[in-house]
């Protein structure tokens, strides 16, 4: 070894050290130039780490010297020979245990494991395994800290090579993890032992139980840490078991209701440090993410939910940003309440709610409050028929005497609004007044604006009554309110516009006139936010007032929207896509000219980079960095080492909060520019076709994208782009049936050709729900627009995912913890019904497609979808099981009469449901059945009109379900008409019939009830001879030109028919109807 070099090298490492900053950069260009590239470098560097006395010198050329072996797969460490190699491989062992340095052990250890990464696969380091675990049983506690630390290491750089010493490592950790002294052996092999869990296969049941027994004593670890105030131990130790409950293998299984209870005792206990609660409850909260079925078997929400309502009383942190445990705590709730079955969750949380909300104390008040506006998402359906027992909670907490329990009582009515629409609306003679009282309020001035946005969202008509009232209260505090409750202010505004629709006009021009200085500012932050809500409601102006209206300020609010996208925000770029679809959806042709502006600012958006500005940093694994950020996976999954994971130079600092910050917003626009290009081209048509192929390309490179948002709005703008394509090839309609296909215009083929392989690639390994549920309603929606031809050649494959679903084997619902034998439960979270309904939605337009061909399919498919009517079943599996039947009966027509006998049994057994909406869905397939069956069922009519009887009573002010209810049980004893009408008691029926009409929500029905109208003119007028009277009130209802379109063109031309032949024998009763304008000839 040439000492010279040796000296020069070591001189260059102590210039590098200094707080010099031109001293450093010329010792870096040196040593870069002149000894790095030469293998000589490796032994010198060795040399320094065992003789430099100075530390940081140390720990520079230990640094150095992992990262030259490792560099190009280790080229510079075997051009040494292997003499030399064989005297570093017995030197470093010695240095490292003699070294009194942590940094520096860990940086050389660092080196041993770089080295083991080569020769281990080669079998050329036969001694080292017998060091370390000699080194481990030292009875030297600094020598044991540092054999483990050299094994995590070596383990976390080599995986293959190591499965045959999994049995001997189990036992050589659980010795270490009672280690008796050092605090860190136990905490390094807790990490240890992360590392070997993603080494297990699922196959591998001796290691598994193996690990499983250790498990106890890796949470006793994680305890210590967090009683000793240990953060950063705790934190490593946190995102180990974060590890372990990602994975697919059930290392975990048995023990989660011990860990559950660990975790909860630990972000319950106000002695310990907040940051260390906060990690402890977000565990939980991925126990009960990826869990689920073990926390659903056990029965551990009800313990879960006990535990974590006192912290929710804890003081919340003002930023929005600050995580707290009362923040962490209200996260897990909402995660129960949307994984498991709200039977599971929402009995035991409202006898909790209302034990805090009777308390004296403010703060379990407040917690009370919260707690059921985060459960509102996952338990809306199950608490729909409760709300008479909420609604007392929520109107008190309103006017409760403490601030904090009136702002916390307006979170929970804006969580209400968005999921429980027809309850909140029906409430607006107490909320809208409350509101308006509360926004007077400082207190609760944010908190209520942004409740009172979420009900104008939902109120429709009866907002009229208020709207002068909110808009002057609102627009004046325009003037006086801070930035960030200006921005709830005007996004309340444009949620008036939106229920108001023509309505706002008066107010739209002075609105405008005072939001004009909002879209010009460009401080970042809160004025940003401002301008960016503020562009959102201007376009909620334009779709209320129509185009004609806000035609004056289109173009200078597309200038402000393109401006916008010009600041270098995500945010406002996200902002200005929106606008830019409401606006093509206003315009129409009109927005054609904006096109090659708008669609490559939308490309640009989809191609760049998540990272943002700084392109050099590149995260080891993006996807679950976009997770974390997005606060949709463990915060573990950046395996953040000693040193940073993230491919930057060990010395450069990072902040890793602002680098997933920008990433989740980048995602976020991403998504929204996908959205919108589907969006435009549907407005747009033929004036986007030049870019229809550029914006294929780029969205289908979309679809393999880590982000779940981003994968679902290009899924959905791939499958419109799909149907407008079709649209605008000038189509022949299509016959249900492979008969008589009408075959695709060439260039839509080649289109959907280009879409539906990556799409069906995507599906193979998605593993998220609402992307899953999207691409089943996209591709049902685009098979009932193109029809049979479509499903050329892809019948299997779709049928394939609907199979799956319904089957509840998706890779999106899937659950490691399952055991394969299992079925999935029946009692499940209400998020996984709408996958189920999805997946219905696909089957119905398989059938409407393919017509009586889909008989055998049919066969295959009847009790995959009959299961999900079961009492046990939630109301949406309930009713949308039976909707599902009802259209695939209206594609079979009648092929369905193989299947009448089991298909009536069960919509007899719908209709006696005690929920209106199924009821309603009953009707309606029991109609179509009587319809399309080939099968005399007039032996059942007696039956059946019993059964359809009680849906005829009711009152006026009942709920809409009850209303569609009604209006489908006439349609199905109209069908009955028609088909048999000897077989009907006509006495009995018709009063009861005609009393119910006209239809006053679902018009739909009207085809069916005028059918039988016009069948019994034609076969039977001297039965309707009583009724007169009544049929022309209600045909003057139906063709009143001033409400909707009720019965079509088609069968108004016919009752226009009928009108002329009646008014030629009782003139008088048609005059007297006001029917006299739609006589023909008058």
């Amino acid at each position: 070894m040439d000492p010279t070099f040796v000296q020069n090298l070591h001189a260059l490492l102590v210039q590098s050290t200094s707080n010099d900053t031109v001293q450093l950069k010329a010792a870096t260009a040196q040593l870069n130039r002149e000894f790095y590239k030469n293998a000589a470098c490796i032994p010198a560097l060795a040399q320094i780490i065992a003789s430099s006395p100075e530390q940081p010198v140390r720990q520079l050329a230990a640094v150095e010297l992992r990262k030259r072996i490792s560099q190009n797969s280790g080229d510079l460490w075997l051009q040494l020979d292997s003499d030399q190699r064989e005297q570093i491989k017995a030197k470093l062992p010695e240095i490292v245990l003699s070294e009194t340095n942590n940094l520096v052990r860990h940086s050389t250890a660092r080196v041993i494991a770089a080295i083991a990464y080569i020769e281990m696969p080669m079998g050329t380091w036969p001694q080292l395994m017998p060091f370390l675990e000699q080194t481990c049983l030292s009875p030297q506690a600094p020598h044991r800290e540092v054999g483990i630390y050299i094994l995590y290491t070596v383990l976390e750089n080599i995986v293959e090579g190591f499965e045959s010493h999994l049995q001997s490592f189990f036992k050589l950790f659980e010795k270490l993890l009672q280690d008796p002294e050092s605090a860190e052996v136990r905490i390094t092999t807790v990490r240890a032992l992360g590392v070997v869990a993603q080494y297990i296969d699922t196959d591998d049941k001796a290691d598994i139980k193996a690990f499983q027994n250790l498990l106890p004593a890796m949470i006793n670890v994680i305890g210590q840490c967090v009683e000793g105030s240990n953060e950063t131990g705790a934190r490593q130790l946190f995102d180990v078991l974060e590890t372990l409950l990602i994975l697919e293998v059930p290392l975990l299984g048995q023990h989660i209701p011990q860990l559950a209870e660990f975790l909860l005792r630990v972000g319950g206990n106000r002695n310990y440090d907040p940051e260390l609660r906060v990690l402890a409850l977000n565990a939980l909260n991925w126990t009960v993410q990826y869990k689920k079925s073990k926390v659903q078997s056990h029965g551990l929400a009800p313990a879960i939910l006990e535990g974590l309502m006192p912290i929710t009383t804890e003081e919340e942190p003002e930023d929005i940003d600050d995580d707290a445990p009362s923040r962490s705590a209200l996260r897990i709730i909402d995660c129960l309440a949307t994984s498991l079955p709200p039977t599971q969750v929402f009995p035991a949380l409202r006898q909790l709610i209302q034990q805090y909300f009777s308390s004296g104390d403010a703060s379990h008040r407040r917690g009370a409050m919260l707690a059921l506006g985060v459960s509102v998402e996952g338990c809306s359906e199950f608490m729909t028929p409760l709300m008479n027992q909420v609604w007392p909670i929520i109107e008190a907490g309103l006017q409760d005497q403490d601030g904090t329990v009136r702002k916390a009582s307006c979170v929970a009515v804006s969580c209400l609004c968005e999921w429980l629409e027809e309850e909140c609306a029906a409430k607006h003679a107490f909320l809208v007044p409350t509101m308006m009282q509360l926004v007077n309020d400082p207190m609760t001035q944010r908190s209520a604006c942004t409740a009172l946005d979420a009900l104008l969202e939902i109120m429709h008509d009866v907002i009229d009554q208020y709207l002068n009232l909110i808009m002057e209260r609102l627009v004046g505090l325009l003037d006086t309110a801070p930035i960030p409750v200006k921005s709830v202010v005007i996004g309340a505004i444009g949620s008036a516009a939106h229920a108001s629709k023509d309505k706002f006009l008066p107010y739209f021009a002075p609105t405008m006139d005072r939001f004009k200085h909002f879209l010009v500012l460009t401080g970042e932050g809160e004025e940003q936010e401002l301008r960016g809500i503020t562009m959102d409601a201007v376009g909620t102006f334009a779709e209320a007032v129509g185009k004609d209206v806000f035609r004056p300020y289109f173009a200078d609010m597309m200038q402000q929207a393109f401006n916008g996208i010009e600041l270098g925000s995500a945010r406002l770029r996200e902002c200005s896509f929106l606008f830019f679809g409401v606006m093509s959806r206003v315009f129409g042709d009109d927005f054609a000219p904006y096109l090659p502006n708008v669609v490559p600012a939308l490309l640009q958006s989809c191609k760049q980079a998540e990272h943002g500005e700084e392109e050099h940093l590149t995260i080891s694994n993006p996807e679950v960095a976009a997770s974390f950020a997005s606060g949709s996976s463990p915060a573990n999954a950046i395996a953040i080492t000693d040193e940073a994971a993230v491919n930057v130079d060990d010395e450069d600092g990072l902040d890793m909060d602002k680098l997933l910050d920008v990433n989740s917003t980048i995602c976020i626009e991403k998504e929204i520019a996908a959205d919108t290009i589907g969006t435009i081209f549907a407005a747009t048509r033929q004036h986007f076709l030049p870019y229809v192929e550029q914006c294929t390309i780029e969205l289908v490179g979309l679809l393999p994208h880590y982000y779940d948002g981003i994968r679902k709005s290009a899924t959905d703008s791939l499958l419109e782009i799909v149907r407008t394509f079709y649209e605008l090839s000038e189509p022949q309609e299509w016959q249900p049936g492979f008969a008589n296909v009408v075959p695709l215009n060439p260039r839509v083929q080649e289109l959907i050709n280009h879409i539906i392989s990556p799409l069906l690639e995507m599906y193979e390994s998605e593993d998220n729900k609402k992307v899953v549920s999207s691409l089943c309603v996209g591709l049902a929606e685009t098979t009932n627009k193109l029809g049979p031809a479509f499903l050329e050649n892809r019948l299997e494959h779709f049928a394939n995912i609907a199979i799956q679903v319904l089957e509840q084997k998706a890779i999106c619902q899937q659950d490691p913890d399952q055991d394969e034998s299992e079925d999935a439960p029946e009692d499940s979270a209400e998020y996984d019904s709408i996958l189920i309904s999805s997946a219905g939605d696909l089957v119905a337009a398989l059938a409407t497609a393919l017509g009586p061909d889909f008989a055998s399919g049919f066969e295959k498919f009847f009790p995959l979808i009959s299961k999900y009517y079961k009492k046990n079943r939630s109301l949406s599996d309930r009713s949308s099981a039976i909707g599902c039947l009802s259209e695939i009966i209206g594609g079979m027509k009648n092929a369905i009469t193989p299947w009448t006998e089991p298909l009536m049994e069960l919509f007899y057994r719908a209709l006696s449901d005690e929920e209106p909406e199924v009821q309603c869905n009953a009707a309606f397939a029991s109609g179509l059945l009587v319809e399309h069956s080939e099968k005399d069922l007039s032996l059942q009519y007696l039956h059946l009109l019993a059964a359809l009887r009680p849906l005829f009573v009711v009152a006026p002010e009942a709920p809409a379900a009850k209303l569609n209810a009604r209006d489908n049980a006439v349609g199905a004893v109209a069908r009955m008409l028609v088909k048999n009408t000897a077989a009907m008691p006509l006495d009995q029926v018709l009063p009861v019939f005609f009393d119910a009409l006209p239809l006053r929500n679902d018009f739909l029905e009207n085809r069916p009830v005028f059918r039988a109208i016009f069948h019994l003119f034609k076969t039977q007028p001297a039965v309707l001879a009583p009724y007169l009277d009544k049929l022309l009130h209600v045909f003057a209802f139906v063709l009143d030109p001033t409400g909707p379109d009720q019965v079509g063109d088609e069968i108004r031309a016919e009752l226009i028919g009928l009108l002329g032949l009646l008014n030629r024998e009782e003139p008088a009763k048609v005059q007297a109807a006001g029917l006299a304008p739609f006589v023909p000839g008058q």
